[in-house]
């Protein structure tokens, strides 16, 4: 899909670097959107280069903020969901330059939202479940309620992406609209810890309890991605090539977390293998497998 007169309008901000790019014209007057910041026109400019950039240009009397950045990091903007608007933009936007179909295909695919998008969105937001729940179990333990309740109410911002996410349904930046009419479990606990009567204290240990239910019984659904990543060979694998793996790499901060709950849970083993090393205080390496 290519847009001509877009084409010629904007082709300016292009370059033997470009891979593709998309026009998303602002509509709403107030100009007070996330997406544009009080910007006309934002632009999209997917490039070979891995160097992302900003610029702030005038072409044809409309200020532009043009975005340049990287294919495999635009992709993992529209996984991570940081940039939900982006998401909006790569659908509605007008691609005005798209070397061999990449960005077309990049929209059907985030528009259809199946497999194997579905899974690493899903591991994604367990694996920031996982942590923002432990997160502020810690605060409670240590007795700083305001920053537990911060934590939990962030932690089910990703339980309710992932009850939209068991449903086929895309998360978009409204996630509270989304689940209002699904009567799901989750929305009940934001309601129970943002409107209850009872103190703070009691409304967050009550939500850690239903977050705790959640992530157990969640675990190895949430957790195909990495686990089909794991099956990918018979060799067991190391924490740094399970990071550095590309389909991965989305959630190398969390990841150590994940793979520690999931051995407790006998979802994954841990293997042990002795250095080459015999020496008495010699180092045993940790791999991990699945069972």
């Amino acid at each position: 899909m290519k847009s001509s007169n877009l084409y010629i309008q904007y082709k300016e901000v292009l370059d033997e670097d470009t891979l593709g790019a998309i026009v998303c014209q602002q509509h709403d007057q107030n100009k007070q959107g996330s997406l544009f910041h009080d910007y006309d026109i934002l632009i999209l400019v997917v490039q070979v280069s891995e160097q992302s950039r900003v610029d702030h240009v005038i072409i044809g009397g409309k200020v532009c903020q043009v975005i340049h950045v990287s294919l495999g990091l635009f992709r993992r903007w529209l996984i991570s969901g940081e940039k939900c608007n982006l998401v909006k933009c790569l659908l509605e936007g007008d691609i005005i330059f798209d070397t061999d179909s990449r960005l077309a295909n990049l929209s059907l695919e985030f528009e259809e939202f199946k497999q194997p998008l579905r899974d690493q969105v899903m591991f994604l937001e367990f694996s920031r479940f996982l942590w923002l729940y432990l997160e502020s179990k810690r605060y409670m333990s240590e007795g700083y309620i305001m920053d537990a309740y911060h934590s939990v109410i962030q932690s089910l911002h990703h339980w309710a992406r992932i009850e939209l996410i068991e449903r086929g349904i895309r998360p978009q930046d409204k996630v509270w609209e989304q689940v209002r009419g699904l009567s799901t479990a989750v929305h009940k606990l934001y309601e129970e810890l943002t409107v209850s009567k009872e103190t703070l204290k009691q409304r967050v240990e009550l939500v850690l309890l239903g977050c705790e239910f959640s992530v157990l019984s969640k675990m190895a659904e949430c957790s195909v991605l990495l686990i089909s990543v794991m099956d990918s060979r018979e060799k067991p694998w190391s924490i740094r090539e399970l990071i550095q793996h590309p389909e991965l790499k989305i959630v190398s901060a969390e990841l150590p977390l994940v793979l520690r709950k999931l051995v407790y849970r006998s979802i994954i083993k841990e293997v042990k293998i002795e250095n080459e090393d015999k020496s008495l205080h010699a180092q045993r390496n940790i791999f991990y497998s699945t069972i």
